[in-house]
């Protein structure tokens, strides 16, 4: 096990309806303005792997522990970028390691 002094937070995210994936992926950009992450991405899956057409978009952060990960959750934005994405997404699978 690698020891880190950082969280790694990924979410996969599926669009209900493909046309949406460019929608999805603005919502979750906005996920970029919230201060609390040391690093922030947002990327569109390039299918490259044949087994992952499941997954359209994904998010990558890193907290610098819990209470900055807890402070992004609560960031007026998060609330924002969810009103927007939510009614777009099928699937939502995240991890924090």
């Amino acid at each position: 096990m690698v020891a880190r002094n950082f969280i790694r937070h990924v979410v996969f995210f599926s669009a209900k309806d493909k046309a949406d994936v460019p929608r999805v992926v603005a919502g979750l950009s906005m996920l970029a303005d919230i201060p609390h992450a040391r690093t922030f991405e947002v990327s569109q899956n390039s299918h490259v792997d044949a087994l992952s057409d499941d997954v359209d978009v994904v998010v990558y952060a890193e907290f610098d522990d819990d209470a900055a990960l807890k402070a992004y959750k609560a960031h007026q934005i998060y609330q924002d970028a969810i009103k927007i994405v939510r009614p777009l997404r099928e699937l939502r699978i995240a991890a924090d390691f």
